[in-house]
């Protein structure tokens, strides 16, 4: 199976609602859509949003990275060599890890189609339906108690929230205000995207203890980098903390497991560089009992697709974060994931079972 083409497209589909955390405004979902192509006919797709606030990476370095670095590599592979493939792809690029999670997930789209089955299948296989939360933005707390009030009259049972925009305080009277919308039933999550210092992580969430505001697990409170700060986090309170900026490679998921920084990591395709990395910090992670969960940034059916075949496909994810086409205000992408409420079902097609995207007006970047 020698890969023939590789081209790159890019695509901006509109929100329904402007999508707000504490490192960033999303009002349109822009990203970079990957096909490779190979001799015996097989297409893969990927997917690979910007994301400079985390990642570092903006739709013209995605391109760039794909287009001159790892297209002029891959070309003329056989992908059936793929664990040199993979080894190699990982070395010769430093960083850009969403331009890499792209291509990745459109050569494992090519294996598992090769191999006749869905890519959970392929993967190993575990569940074959999932769960998602679904994502609350940081606004005033009214309005956060009404979206959240929507989100489970559409039958969504388990809210991520996210604060640490301003004050933790203020943080405290958002949650209140969502607990009183949604009752007691309804599971909440809290994702503070880095914003609080860690004495403020101890104050605000032993506060909600105190409270019984009840929340499963507060994740990436504090700098990505300051991992002593996460692990302060983490030995202070009672509710779980989980770790998700913070763990980019299987070698910083180590130190977290090592150091016992996190009780819970959060992995992202655009973070790992893709299913193959993924893998190996998912089984760090289940080698020292901690669970995963697998979370997205906001992109199309495409991506979010990928991530959840590979979320599927392990025993040790237990958490599920896929609600961005959802807040799409259309849809780009024929086939991949269903949704049926909170649930997420999977193609019987091999591979992603993504059947054909609508570029309208996107630019093919495949014969620079």
């Amino acid at each position: 199976m020698i890969i023939k083409e590789i081209e790159t497209y890019r695509i901006a589909v509109p929100l329904k609602k402007p999508f707000k955390t504490a490192l960033r405004t999303v009002e349109t979902a822009e990203s970079i859509i990957v096909k490779i192509s190979c001799d015996n006919g097989i297409i893969g797709w990927g997917e690979a949003p910007p994301t400079y606030v985390i990642t570092g990476e903006g739709l013209a370095s995605i391109e760039s990275a794909i287009q001159h670095v790892l297209k002029p590599f891959l070309l003329k592979k056989n992908l059936l060599n793929y664990e040199a493939i993979f080894q190699e792809f990982n070395t010769i690029l430093v960083g850009n890890t969403s331009a890499k999670a792209a291509v990745d997930m459109a050569l494992f789209d090519c294996l598992a189609q090769h191999s006749r089955l869905p890519l959970y299948q392929y993967l190993g296989g575990h569940k074959d339906v999932i769960e998602t939360d679904f994502t609350v933005s940081v606004n005033d707390p009214k309005e956060m108690g009404e979206d959240a009030a929507a989100f489970v009259s559409q039958g969504f049972n388990v809210l991520k929230i996210k604060v640490g925009k301003e004050d933790y305080v203020k943080d405290i009277e958002r949650i209140r205000e969502i607990r009183n919308r949604v009752g007691s039933q309804i599971k909440i999550r809290l994702d503070a995207n880095q914003g609080w210092k860690p004495k403020d992580a101890i104050r605000a969430i032993r506060k909600m203890e105190d409270e019984g505001l009840d929340i499963e697990l507060v994740e990436q409170p504090v700098k990505a980098a300051d991992i002593e700060g996460l692990k302060q986090v983490t030995d202070s309170v009672d509710t779980l903390i989980m770790a998700d900026e913070s763990v980019f490679t299987p070698k910083q998921a180590f130190e977290v497991i090592k150091t016992r920084s996190a009780d819970l990591i959060n992995i992202k395709l655009m973070k790992s560089g893709g299913i193959f990395q993924a893998q190996m910090i998912n089984r760090l992670a289940e080698i020292a009992g901690m669970e995963c969960m697998v979370g997205s940034m906001i992109e199309t059916r495409i991506g979010i697709t990928a991530a959840a075949h590979f979320a599927a496909s392990k025993k040790n994810i237990t958490r599920f974060d896929f609600d961005a086409p959802l807040m799409l205000a259309k849809e780009i992408v024929e086939g991949g994931i269903k949704y049926s409420g909170r649930k997420i079902t999977f193609p019987e097609a091999p591979g992603l079972g993504i059947q054909n995207v609508h570029i309208e007006g996107g630019v093919n970047n495949g014969n620079e």
